[in-house]
């Protein structure tokens, strides 16, 4: 591919559209593609993760929740990055634009298509999500993370490809490291997730349950949990009180080595989380957040629980009692968790970016044709 084209990417400001967005720049980059990066303001925080790639930031708004003014303020900003990204489009003239969905893609989706360019949509979750169907049916092509991916209609699927859901690098190594579950007597490695702003439900219901659990497991026991800064005092003071071996921290740099670290994880069910913990190949008790659009988090979650790769836990279910009798089950009988890292590493595309990056590298040919 020769380096004189250049692929625009652009990805709402939260983890979930903004790393497949950095797995694939990645992999454009590795083929000598020119990668330009358009975000809305909070996408900022993830601009390292681009690499050399050209990052410009533009207005951006949203519907959702917003009474007659805030959805004109919406209209007013979406209107103002359409014309911002048409004016950038024009300058770099990229081969294609690709979306990775939520209200921040919208602008530079319309940009593109008024400008006559290639496009393509990429859904992470397993629901088509309100942007993308919107746009959908104007794309040149689309790619799916799931191969039943719900609300995508019919005329649209004829332009679908699945891709899966790219990775960065970094989990893709994971894989590499085959999963060994617990010894009889040794430690029992824990991870606890809760997406990129933490999740309270974590905080109140994990330090419990492991309170619950017998003398002999707490003393095995070794917790890394992500919380939010206002809990993690009282998070780690439950851990200490309990004599548990416990790192707690608002955020965590290295959390492809911390999977790799895993004997479990318990988790939000996020599309970049599920998709990381298939490629890595590490067993989860999964805990949909119950206000997601559609509730997408939950058929997320289902696509690993079903095909035996995880265990999806309803929030109102997640209660501290449950999540002992439950952890108390998978150190008793660790067969169960090794099962559960096969059958979720059977359900990965760890070459997602590089299939993704296929599909988005044939439309300029195909446009040329």
């Amino acid at each position: 591919m020769s380096a004189a084209i250049t692929i625009v990417l652009a990805a709402g400001g939260t983890g979930g559209h903004v790393m497949p967005a950095q797995a694939l720049a990645a992999a454009l980059a590795r083929r000598g593609v020119i990668v330009k990066v358009l975000s809305d303001v909070r996408g900022q925080r993830f601009r390292g993760g681009f690499g050399a790639a050209g990052f410009e930031v533009l207005p951006a708004g949203t519907f959702a929740g917003r009474g007659p003014l805030g959805r004109l303020r919406a209209l007013f900003d979406i209107a103002r990055g359409t014309l911002r990204a048409r004016r950038l489009l024009r300058l770099w003239r990229p081969g294609v634009v690709v979306g990775f969905g939520g209200y921040p893609s919208l602008a530079p989706m319309i940009a593109a298509l008024t400008l006559g360019l290639p496009t393509c949509l990429h859904e992470q979750n397993a629901v088509l999500g309100r942007v993308n169907r919107l746009i959908a049916p104007r794309m040149s092509a689309l790619g799916l993370s799931f191969p039943e991916t719900r609300s995508l209609a019919k005329r649209d699927a004829e332009r679908a490809v699945v891709t899966g859901n790219p990775v960065r690098p970094d989990i893709v190594a994971v894989a590499l490291r085959p999963y060994a579950g617990p010894s009889e007597d040794g430690p029992f490695r824990l991870l606890v997730l809760g997406g990129s702003l933490g999740a309270t439900v974590m905080s109140e219901v994990v330090p419990r349950a492991l309170a619950m659990l017998p003398r002999a497991l707490k003393d095995r026991l070794q917790v890394s949990q992500q919380a939010r800064a206002g809990e993690i005092e009282a998070v780690r003071a439950r851990y200490l009180a309990e004599g548990i071996a416990a790192d707690v921290a608002v955020f965590f740099d290295d959390v492809p080595e911390r999977l790799g670290w895993a004997h479990l994880v318990i988790a939000r069910a996020g599309a970049s989380t599920v998709a990381e913990l298939a490629v890595a190949g590490r067993p989860a008790i999964l805990v949909p957040l119950p206000i997601a659009a559609e509730d997408h988090q939950t058929v997320n979650a289902l696509a690993l629980d079903q095909r035996g790769g995880a265990w999806a836990v309803a929030q109102p279910d997640f209660t501290p009692a449950e999540l002992a009798k439950r952890l108390q089950k998978l150190v008793t009988v660790p067969a169960r968790l090794v099962a559960a890292a096969n059958a979720a590493r059977s359900l990965a595309r760890v070459d997602a970016a590089d299939r993704l990056a296929d599909l988005v590298l044939a439309l300029p040919r195909r446009a040329a044709a």
